[in-house]
C-alpha cells in the first residue's frame, strides 16, 4: 500500500525506482475503472444507480497538491488534508458500490475568498438581524424566483465529473437515478442533475416546509393559488400513508405524497419517514425526495439506503489499500495513489467473489494472506534444487495460503 511495500513484493523488475517512475506517469483512470468494471464485474442485465459522495484524508505538512482544510464527517470537525469526491455505479441486486469517478477537490483563490466573503457577510446580517425590529423590513420587495439557478463551483465540479462518467458508460448502462447525501438535498443540486436528464434522490433537512397542492377554485378571480396547508410531520393526513409497522414498542408510519418546498421550483416526490415511541410518545421523522414524481415509495427508500454502500468503499480504500498511507506530494503522483486505492478496492471484489463462493466469510484479509502465502511458498520452491511432483505442490500452495487466513477456504 506504499511504494516501498510495492517494490519489495513486486515479481519481475519492481525496483524503488521503477515505481517511483510509475507514479510520475499520467494514465486514464477514468478508462482503467471503466475498463475493469465493464470486463469483469458488470451484469448486463442488472439495474445500476450513480451515487456519489465527499471522503476526506487527513495531511500533515505544507507541500502536498490540493492540501487545505475541509470538514471530516468522521471527526466531526474541520481538519488539514485532502478531499476526493467520488462518483460509483451502485448494483441495486449485489447491493454493492464500484466506484469509477474519483475527482480531487482543489479550491481556487477566488473560491476561498468568495466563501471567506460570505462567512463575513452572514455573520455581518446576524448582527444587524439582532438590532432591528421583527417583521418585514419597511419597503422591501418581494423576489422573483427564476427557475434557473446559477451553480456554485462546488456543485459545476459535481456536474463535470457526472458529465464525464455518462460519457465513458454511453449506451452500455442506461441511468435514470443520482443518490445524494443531505448536503445536496437543495433546488440547485436538483436542477444540476435533472440538467443532465437524471432524477435526483436526496435528503431533505428535518425541518423543511413541505405545502400540499393547493386545490383550484373555479371561477376565482386572479393568480391562481400554487401552495396548499402546509403539512405538519406529527399530523400528516391518512390519505398520504403507504405502510405501517411496529417493533419493540417503536412504530414505522411510512408517508408518500407530491409536495412542494418554496426552495424548488418544481414539485417533489417525498417519502416521510415517521418513528413513534409508543412508551413516551416521543417522535422523530426523515423526510426523503426524489425529483421523479412517479417513483414508488419503497424504490425510494431503497435506492437511498444504497447509497451508504460507497461509504464501505471509502473504508476498504483507507484501511486496506493506502489511501491514508501514501506520502506523495505532486499532482500526478496524488492523483495516481488514490485511482489505484479505489482499483484495487473494485479489483478485490472481483477475486472475493470466487472464494465467496465456497465461504461467505472470506473477507480482503483472508485474501491477502491467501497471496501472501502463495507468494512465500513460490520464493520457498525456488530455492530447492528438486521440485515436489504436482499433487504435493499444489497441497504445499493451500496449506501455505490457509496460515494467515481468518476465513479460510476448505480445500475439499
Amino acid at each position: 500500500i506504499t511504494m516501498l511495500s510495492l517494490s519489495r513484493w513486486a515479481d519481475k523488475g519492481g525496483s524503488y525506482r521503477t515505481i517511483q517512475r510509475w507514479y510520475l506517469t499520467e494514465f486514464s483512470w477514468e478508462i482503467i475503472h471503466w475498463t475493469l468494471f465493464f470486463k469483469s464485474l458488470l451484469k448486463l442485465l442488472g439495474e445500476y444507480i450513480i451515487a456519489g459522495d465527499e471522503t476526506v484524508i487527513g495531511k500533515a505538512g505544507k507541500e502536498t497538491y490540493g492540501l487545505d482544510r475541509f470538514f471530516s464527517g468522521l471527526k466531526k470537525q474541520v481538519i488539514p488534508g485532502l478531499s476526493f469526491f467520488v462518483l460509483s455505479l451502485v448494483s441495486v441486486e449485489e447491493e454493492h458500490s464500484y466506484p469509477l469517478q474519483i475527482n480531487q477537490t482543489v479550491k481556487s483563490a477566488e473560491e476561498k475568498a468568495a466563501s471567506k466573503a460570505k462567512k463575513e457577510a452572514e455573520k455581518q446580517a446576524r448582527k444587524s438581524e439582532e438590532k432591528r425590529k421583527r417583521g418585514r423590513p419597511k419597503g422591501s420587495k418581494n423576489k422573483v424566483k427564476s427557475d434557473k439557478v446559477e451553480l456554485n463551483p462546488e456543485l459545476l465540479r459535481v456536474q463535470a465529473a457526472l458529465r464525464r462518467l455518462l460519457k465513458t458508460i454511453g449506451v452500455v448502462l442506461s441511468l435514470k437515478y443520482v443518490v445524494l447525501d443531505g448536503h445536496f438535498g437543495n433546488y440547485p443540486s436538483a436542477f444540476m442533475v435533472k440538467g443532465e436528464n437524471l432524477d435526483l434522490i436526496s435528503k431533505m433537512r428535518s425541518d423543511a416546509a413541505l405545502y400540499e397542492t393547493a386545490q383550484e377554485t373555479p371561477n376565482k378571480p386572479g393568480r391562481p393559488r400554487k401552495y396548499g396547508n402546509k403539512v405538519e410531520m406529527s399530523k400528516l393526513d391518512e390519505q398520504y400513508l403507504k405502510s405501517t409497522s411496529t417493533e419493540d414498542n417503536l412504530r414505522t408510519d411510512i408517508y408518500q405524497g407530491t409536495f412542494y418546498n418554496k426552495e424548488f421550483a418544481f414539485a417533489l416526490n417525498v417519502v416521510i419517514i415517521l418513528k413513534t415511541n409508543l412508551l413516551t410518545n416521543a417522535q422523530a421523522h426523515v423526510i426523503l425526495f426524489s425529483t421523479d414524481l412517479k417513483l414508488d415509495y419503497e424504490k425510494l427508500i431503497k435506492y437511498y439506503s444504497l447509497r451508504f454502500q460507497i461509504e464501505f468503499n471509502f473504508r476498504d480504500a483507507k484501511q486496506y489499500w493506502g489511501l491514508e498511507d501514501f506520502m506523495n506530494v505532486k499532482e500526478t503522483a496524488v492523483t495516481n495513489a488514490v485511482n489505484l486505492s479505489f482499483f484495487m478496492v473494485n479489483f478485490s471484489h472481483g477475486l472475493l467473489q470466487a472464494h465467496r463462493k465456497k465461504n461467505q466469510d472470506f473477507s480482503i484479509l483472508d485474501l491477502k494472506a491467501h497471496y501472501r502465502g502463495y507468494r512465500y511458498a513460490c520464493e520457498t520452491i525456488k530455492m530447492l534444487p528438486q521440485k515436489p511432483d504436482d499433487i504435493l505442490l499444489a497441497d504445499i500452495f493451500q496449506k501455505i495460503a490457509r496460515l494467515g487466513a481468518i476465513h479460510p477456504v476448505s480445500s475439499q
